[in-house]
């Protein structure tokens, strides 16, 4: 399988609590729910279209508690983002859950694994198994982990046109420098930028 990271980004790089006041208030963020003010029905069909590729989901522990949280009390069968995420394999990496907590809520609770040990290696592994994309949403720290050890393949990123000046940011120091391919490209009338970019090696240096 392929990883591929699908977030929520602020022009300045933030990828904090998109979706709620209460998401993911660590570090003193106050501008959770950041996205909420656009309602870009392009942004749910460009969700919609990539969470159709996901063959299982690797997740951090606080963006699994927030997933596990909300998508089981969706269960309508029409809504195919609800049914990838309730019925596809999701893996958490946790230092503080124990296998019998990383259960998914509603009627698939064992679809849900802990990844305990080597995180990278156990990454690793499952890019191996069979399938089309492993995708992982938010999970800020295990993404960190995961760009550092160049584990990504694909990333699709919907910029939205604002900035916040704090919080947590996909790219931060510390990281390798890489250069990125773009693969696709386009704007939404409300001016969410979606794109998609595969890793295309390390930055080249010259003279201008």
């Amino acid at each position: 399988m392929k990883l591929t990271v699908q977030t929520f980004l602020t022009l300045d790089g933030v990828m904090q609590a998109p979706g709620g006041t209460e998401e993911d208030p660590s570090g003193e963020f106050t501008h959770g729910g950041w996205q909420a003010p656009f309602p870009d029905p392009d942004v749910g069909e460009f969700v919609t279209e990539l969470n159709s590729h996901a063959s299982a989901f690797v997740f951090g522990r606080r963006t699994f508690d927030i997933f596990r949280g909300h998508w089981p009390d969706y269960t309508d069968p029409n809504d195919p983002i609800a049914t990838a995420i309730n019925t596809r394999p999701k893996y958490v990496a946790s230092t503080t859950l124990g296998v019998a907590d990383a259960r998914w809520r509603g009627e698939h609770p064992d679809t849900a694994h802990l990844l305990s040990g080597d995180v990278v290696a156990a990454v690793r592994a499952l890019k191996d198994e069979p399938g089309d994309e492993l995708q992982i949403w938010g999970s800020g720290n295990l993404l960190e982990t995961l760009l550092q050890h160049d584990l990504v393949d694909r990333f699709r990123l919907m910029t939205f046109p604002l900035t916040l000046g704090s919080g947590r940011r996909l790219f931060n120091h510390g990281l390798r420098p890489a250069t990125m391919r773009p693969v696709d490209l386009s704007v939404t009338d409300l001016g969410v930028v979606l794109a998609t970019y595969e890793p295309a090696g390390p930055v080249q240096h010259g003279q201008m």
